[in-house]
């Protein structure tokens, strides 16, 4: 009898986080490998969030926290609400988790019952398809073609929802491909939503900042108020402010759907740090001049990027409006060898010749759910990215 149990049967080891893995096992050999794998912001964290951190630390506040997240944090996440999205909640609908993955979790296992179906607009965060099996739910992927910018349209949404549907999954900007919504598409797929009213939306706004081309951020429960009372909305500090490893994630949502979420949250941790909680609060009630400074190097990154690899033949790029991540098309290069002599059959053969033969490292668009693309991110150096660049184009180049 296996020790291992049955549910892990179907879940994965995320791929980002394995292509990571071989760039590390490539760079212990002495070889110096460009990873666009890993979708980190390579700022530091705000001076401010580390000084009230090392405050906090100093003043003794270092007991066991709240479960559901400390007072003054909650007070500053509603304030982000109200101020970025212009949406009201109170104290008592807001968690705080450790990260948004854990409050993406924390919400499945809270509400899933085996055989409930989950519509995720694919291609999507590796995760999400991972984390529904893993609570007993039915993940059910939406294509979102290149053709329409990668973005969900209301009659395939509409298609895809059944009498067991139980969520819709909303990340826009996305990862992988960086598209996002205008209010004029979120207002469509909010239309679909009001026509099925047993249907809940989680909406995964991590990237709520990082948007270009004077692009305007919207989130459906602000953009269709009648959806309100069935919205999880969640977001976190992990992109926007450069703090991935401090693992802070958050949520707001009904009162009744919150009070669930927050008893899955008490019995798989703790509660979240307490210098974590105190650098959360000072990041998101701080000046917020920096949120804007670091999307217009992101902007400049982006085009960059863009600009050298639409010289490449057998690359195809959309042009992304938010997030940190190109997600060429290589259906042009489908079929060929590469100089190392690896047929490319598949997104997945393309990546792991590039991070073999030219070390690169990027992620299969397989890993999203739609192929042939791969993923980069772009938020590392100029240096790196034209490093990375450079040898990409070599490595398509040398194809035959």
């Amino acid at each position: 009898m296996s020790v291992i149990a049955d549910r892990l049967k179907n879940v994965s080891i995320s791929a980002s986080a394995a292509m990571t893995q071989r760039a590390r096992e490539l760079a212990a050999k002495g070889i110096k490998v460009v990873s666009l794998s890993s979708g980190e912001p390579d700022f530091p964290t705000p001076a401010r969030a580390i000084e009230a951190a090392h405050a906090a630390a100093l003043a003794g506040d270092t007991k066991y926290p709240p479960m559901d997240g400390t007072p003054a944090l909650k007070a500053a996440i509603i304030r982000k609400f109200k101020r970025d999205n212009n949406l009201d909640y109170d104290a008592s609908q807001i968690v705080v988790s450790g990260g948004g993955k854990q409050v993406i979790f924390n919400a499945m296992l809270a509400t899933c019952n085996p055989g409930d179906e989950v519509v995720i607009p694919t291609p999507s965060w590796v995760s999400y398809a991972d984390i529904v099996k893993f609570a007993g739910g039915v993940p059910v992927a939406v294509p979102c073609h290149e053709q329409a910018g990668f973005k969900l349209r209301p009659e395939d949404l509409e298609a895809a929802i059944t009498p067991r549907t139980k969520w819709l999954f909303l990340n826009f900007p996305n990862n992988p491909t960086g598209a996002a919504c205008s209010r004029a598409e979120m207002a469509a797929i909010a239309e679909v939503m009001l026509r099925h009213p047993n249907v809940w939306i989680m909406t995964d706004d991590i990237y709520e900042h990082l948007v270009y081309d004077d692009f305007q951020f919207c989130t459906i429960a602000e953009v269709e108020p009648r959806l309100y009372d069935r919205v999880l909305t969640m977001n976190g500090v992990s992109k926007a402010y450069a703090m991935t490893g401090w693992r802070l994630g958050f949520c707001a949502g009904p009162k009744d759907l919150i009070s669930a979420v927050s008893n899955v949250n008490g019995q798989n941790g703790g509660g979240i740090a307490t210098l974590t909680q105190a650098a959360a609060t000072a990041a998101l009630d701080g000046p917020q001049d920096l949120l804007k400074e670091r999307a217009a190097i992101y902007k400049e990154r982006r085009d960059f990027v863009l600009d050298r690899l639409s010289e490449v033949e057998g690359l195809r790029c959309h042009r992304p409006e938010g997030a940190f991540y190109i997600y060429p098309n290589i259906s042009g290069l489908i079929g060929k060898t590469s100089k190392g002599g690896r047929k490319i059959d598949t997104d997945v053969d393309f990546v792991m010749a590039l991070v073999d033969e030219h070390h690169v490292a990027t992620v299969q668009g397989a890993a999203y759910g739609m192929s042939p693309f791969f993923r980069i991110s772009y938020a590392t150096s100029m240096e790196k990215l034209g490093e990375g660049c450079a040898r990409i184009a070599q490595f398509c180049k040398d194809m035959r």
